[in-house]
């Protein structure tokens, strides 16, 4: 009895037929022509002397249904309705009975019509009837104020410790919905409820430990302490054990690993969830243990293990979820899951296409560089019987696999610029081109084969935006950063230009002005003028295209080539003013236009007090080898097992925001946060070090958990006794100190450009305290000065290097001076394999791993890893490290480096000598 999906006053038809037998075969929906006045007029029926269930129930049906549908019915319409539902209560019919329950709820009764009905629905609850009882505690709680509510209190406390089941879990869940507007007198029932989760019913005892979580859900300290509890309990109910699992996960999600490779707190308990009997805690416990922040190796083993089981499984849906767990593991921890590439590559022909297209990814992110082939031969064969959606995530899981293994990027190229001319939507297309523009940013090697691939698309392109986003990238240059998604960002640059044959584009180009729409054809003009303006051999031939466009059809083509020929032609700027540079920082400028804006003054705008930016040094491109950008946007690295995520990306532009620190220039690193305080203090600070080129700027994001008292001029003093290669310049402090929410003071200091300042920094959060009136709600408008002890800071060498991706590091390591090198051998201690030390190792230094050299083959006794990185001040840093395991599991490394200077290589060394 429910409508059609798609047109809901449409007649539903029944399996096709001939075109002669439809008119015998039509059904039509019950809603068909239904008319709310109609109803109402049937709604009569419930007056009759003698009520006819049957019929009652079809009319509340249809009251149901436009209610459903957003009919709006008269507060006089509502009430009659409401009315005549109550004197269907004598009727002592189930069904009909049922149907009265939702028809009260959805009408919503007023204050005064709800002290009529609640006599019958207490007379319901006292009912020896189980079904009664239940809706009933559900249709009073939906409809009742907080005031009723205390007179039916003991009612509902003797419900939710009921021994039917289903009246139990009915007062539960109704307490839920009541914890948001009447919390005080829900939480009065806590005893009531922590019997209730001790109830054998496995429904009950999942509804209680979800009232439980919630009657705590703002105080993190009872949450612990509830969790702690029940992992020490019987919680028998599958259901309530994979909550239990959530909240466990969210208890140790802001804990971090204990010195000295000590578990974390409840992980213990994750991990014996593994062995429990109900697949869907087993699944619970290890997604929870894969989903940890900053998990370890160690700690992902027996979640793997359980995962790789469910990937034999008979069932769909486990096989799913594994293999999507899987798949989301492999973007942070690769070598992890390479164990289960065997039971993979079987999904590869599983029929549920979901399924295979998670398991080639995957594959994509764990496989080596010799599989590659084997596995777009494998792609090529469905990838036209997946949705879009899966196409995308197989584009981004090769352009993964492409910035991994440099070496086979023709093949990926190719594969990518065949899927881009089949059928398939906006999202998809774009998806290639920008995993394409990424790879010809990031590989050199790959720019004219990149490049020759877009120019084919755009002859044949119908997405407008992609079409201008080719043409820009061909004339103007784009800038690709990746973050969590890619974004593409037109630059001053240009890469046509820069090509050894650049005339061969123009002729695309030139055919998007002749062929295409307006918006293409202003986009081919403004390329064709860039084209002439850097290379001047073919500025004539570019200046006879232009007079062409001069008759377009449009005024936004005819503007942009009358002012490209003019520049062309020696003025309005000349050939220069065709690329104009921006000079100032964007972001500042914004901020300054919306504080002119807000201020009352009729001083025109002055644009030069607006921050400029600067440029920062690109890498040397004789030594690059294959190196990749690794501007504050961060690169786009690919993450693997032994990287760290670089969260430059994530702050570069709340730095530039701020006009204090814009003139600084563009960060070279973000490092990641480290906290300053103990947990569970009244104050929350993170502290963030972003380096600059003669500049340390410490971010530290504060937080006030005490609701009593508001914080402000909020900022952090250093005692730089035990720094003296730093001086501090300037803070930048916070206004007021958000309460239970994040703010951000700065800390500035100073050291010689480019040099690898290191020391020990105490740290003294200073404010301003002003208590809050508990009668007004209202700060205090004098406060005190106060400070709060932070924990000491250390900045190490390994702050000022970031990772950099590498095509060919044999010719990199070649091209640096011999002179600079610096080897030494070190004791790792006792390990559990030489991958365990490997990655250690890796994570230590922060540098990209090159060749795929971060995978130890199974069972090998040495292994050699290859590593690149940059310094600040863009020096090239490589190293080769040398491992070997005994009998005994000790494992000894040679560290060979080199760099652009001897200090460089010994700071390198000083690293590890530090950890």
């Amino acid at each position: 009895m429910a409508a059609t999906a798609q047109d809901s006053q449409a007649p539903l038809r029944g399996p096709e037929k001939k075109d002669e037998d439809r008119e015998d075969e039509t059904e039509f929906s019950p809603f068909y022509g239904i008319d709310k006045g109609a109803v109402l007029q049937e709604a009569r029926v419930f007056n009759d002397p003698q009520i006819d269930p049957r019929r009652c129930q079809q009319v509340i049906t249809k009251l149901l249904y436009l209610l459903n549908q957003g009919e709006v019915f008269t507060k006089k319409e509502a009430a009659e309705v409401f009315f005549g539902v109550t004197k269907l209560f004598q009727k002592q019919d189930i069904n009909l009975r049922r149907m009265m329950y939702l028809c009260i709820k959805d009408i919503c009764p007023g204050a005064d019509e709800v002290i009529i009905v609640t006599s019958s629905l207490m007379k319901d609850m006292n009912s020896k009837t189980d079904l009664y009882r239940s809706n009933s505690v559900r249709v009073l709680c939906k409809i009742i104020d907080g005031q009723l509510l205390a007179q039916i209190e003991r009612y509902l406390k003797q419900a939710i410790v009921d021994k039917s089941p289903v009246v139990a879990s009915a007062a539960l869940v109704s307490a839920l919905h009541l914890l948001a507007n009447n919390a005080e007198i829900v939480k009065r029932w806590v005893n009531e409820v922590q019997e209730a989760a001790q109830n054998k019913n496995n429904m009950v005892q999942f509804h209680a430990v979800a009232l439980l979580h919630a009657l705590r859900a703002s105080d993190r300290l009872a949450i612990s302490k509830l969790v702690s509890s029940l992992t020490k309990a019987s919680v028998k109910s599958p259901l309530a054990q994979c909550l239990l699992v959530r909240y466990v996960a969210q208890v140790i999600q802001d804990s971090q690993p204990g010195p000295n490779g000590e578990q974390r707190p409840f992980y213990d308990f994750l991990e014996s969830c593994l062995r429990h009997k109900a697949e869907v805690v087993i699944f619970e416990a290890a997604r929870a243990i894969c989903n940890l922040r900053d998990v370890t190796s160690r700690e992902l083993t027996p979640a793997i293990t359980v995962l790789q089981l469910f990937l034999s499984s008979s069932k769909p849906v486990l096989r799913f979820a594994a293999v999507r767990t899987l798949n989301k593991v492999a973007m942070t921890h690769p070598l992890a899951v390479t164990h289960c590439n065997i039971d993979m590559e079987s999904l590869i022909s599983d029929q549920n296409r979901s399924i295979a297209t998670l398991a080639i990814t995957t594959l994509l992110k764990t496989g080596n560089e010799s599989s590659v082939e084997k596995l777009l031969k494998q792609i090529s064969s469905f990838m036209s019987d997946i949705a879009d959606d899966f196409k995308i995530v197989v584009v981004e899981a090769i352009r993964s696999l492409c910035l991994k293994f440099p070496a086979k990027q023709r093949a990926l190229m190719n594969f990518l610029s065949g899927v881009l001319r089949e059928e398939g939507g906006f999202e998809y297309k774009k998806a290639i081109v920008q995993s394409i523009l990424v790879l010809i940013q990031e590989i050199p090697d790959a720019k004219e084969t990149g490049l020759g691939h877009l120019c084919e698309f755009i002859e044949d392109c119908e997405f407008t935006y992609l079409s201008t986003q080719v043409l820009h990238l061909l004339a103007g240059g784009l800038q690709i950063r990746t973050t969590k998604a890619t974004v593409v960002r037109p630059i001053a640059g240009q890469e046509g230009p820069k090509t050894k044959e650049p005339s061969k584009y123009i002729r695309y180009i030139y055919n998007r002005i002749i062929l295409e729409n307006a918006t293409v054809r202003a986009a081919a003009v403004s390329a064709l003028a860039n084209f002439g303006a850097a290379c001047e051999p073919l500025r004539p031939r570019i200046v006879v295209l232009l007079r062409r466009a001069l008759s377009d059809n449009d005024d936004e083509v005819r503007d942009r080539a009358t002012l490209h020929l003019q520049q062309l032609e020696g003025k309005a700027g000349g050939p220069e003013a065709v690329l104009p540079r921006v000079d100032v920082n964007l972001t500042a400028l914004e901020k300054a236009l919306a504080d002119y804006l807000a201020g009352p003054t009729d001083k025109p705008f002055d644009i030069v007090g607006v921050p400029h930016s600067v440029v920062p040094k690109a890498p040397p491109a004789t030594r690059s080898g294959g190196v990749g950008s690794t501007t504050s946007g961060g690169g786009a690295l690919p993450t693997t097992s032994a990287t760290r995520k670089d969260p430059t990306a994530e702050y570069a532009e709340l730095l530039r925001s701020i006009p204090q620190l814009a003139p600084l220039g563009e960060v070279f690193k973000s490092c990641e946060p480290v906290r300053l305080t103990e947990e569970d203090t009244e104050y929350s600070v993170f502290c963030i070090k972003h380096v600059y080129e003669g500049h340390l700027v410490f971010q530290f994001n504060c937080t006030n958990t005490i609701a009593e008292q508001v914080l402000e001029e909020v900022s952090v003093a250093m005692d730089l006794a035990e720094a003296s290669d730093f001086d501090e310049a300037f803070t930048v402090p916070l206004d007021t100190m958000p309460l239970n929410g994040v703010g951000q003071c700065f800390t500035v200091v100073t050291r010689q450009p480019g040099a690898i300042a290191t020391g020990k920094i105490v740290n003294i959060l200073k404010f301003k305290v002003k208590e809050i009136d508990p009668g007004t709600g209202e700060a205090e408008e004098e406060g005190y000065e106060d400070e709060y002890v932070l924990e000491d800071l250390e900045v190490t060498p390994a702050d000022y290097v970031k990772p950099t991706l590498l095509g060919n590091f044999r010719k990199a390591w070649e091209e640096l001076d011999p002179s600079t090198e610096k080897e030494d051998e070190y004791g790792l201690g006792t390990r559990e394999g030489l991958q365990e030390a490997v990655e250690a190792v890796i994570g230590i230094l922060g540098m990209q791993p090159c060749e795929g050299s971060e995978a130890v083959p199974p069972n090998a006794r040495s292994h050699t890893a290859l590593l690149a990185g940059i310094c600040v001040g863009y020096q090239q840093v490589l190293v080769r490290m040398s491992f070997g395991i005994d009998s005994s599991n000790n494992v000894a490394m040679k560290l060979v480096v080199r760099a652009e200077t001897m200090e460089l290589s010994e700071a390198i060394h000083q690293i590890i000598q530090d950890a």
